[in-house]
């Protein structure tokens, strides 16, 4: 039951999940922060099963950092997007991930976004969402996003998009978790 959502602006890269946490019929948390930073210009916003969210997350977040410290090459958003997606598609035949992910970061290239199936399918887009809640915030991108998106403005769309989802959606999802990337790092809002 999870909402996951981002797009891109002039100068940042924005996602945003809900912070609950449940099972079948029960709720276990409604403060888990499913966005993980795996550097310091790069985040995964996943959604998925717990399990696998956090286990595939710290697999790939510590092997790129493995790589960057044997190398001493720090991958840009498009490698990790596509390093991400060849695991992602290896463990399809070996034991698969249930995580979706949306991979927002910020490189020499400007701010980017990758959209990332469990299945493997890899996307860069300027907006999108994964989860039930991708049924309820996917038109409010489409009808307010623009290509030279301010952060104010992309602050008062994912306003939009959580109260779209609080107020249509059957489940309750009362919390959500905003970060973005910008050339000075990461922060949450």
């Amino acid at each position: 039951m999870d909402t996951v959502f981002g797009f891109v602006g002039k100068d940042f890269a924005l996602v945003a999940t809900d912070c609950g946490v449940a099972y079948s019929i029960m709720r276990f948390s409604d403060t888990e922060d499913k966005i993980m930073a795996v550097d310091d210009n790069k985040l995964f916003a996943m959604g998925g099963e717990i399990g696998d969210r956090l286990n595939f997350g710290e697999y790939i977040q510590k092997n790129i950092h493995l790589y960057t410290f044997r190398t001493g090459i720090k991958l840009n958003v498009r490698e990790a997007a596509n390093y991400t997606r060849s695991e992602l598609a290896y463990a399809i035949r070996n034991g698969p991930y249930q995580v979706n992910l949306l991979i927002g970061g910020f490189d020499e290239e400007g701010p980017s976004l990758y959209w990332l199936d469990y299945l493997g399918t890899l996307q860069k887009l300027t907006r999108g969402a994964h989860g039930y809640g991708a049924y309820f915030v996917s038109g409010l991108p489409d009808n307010w996003f623009k290509p030279d998106l301010t952060l104010d403005e992309g602050i008062e769309l994912v306003k939009k998009c959580i109260n779209e989802v609080q107020t249509r959606f059957l489940m309750s999802q009362k919390n959500f978790v905003v970060k973005i990337v910008t050339k000075d790092g990461i922060r949450v809002i």
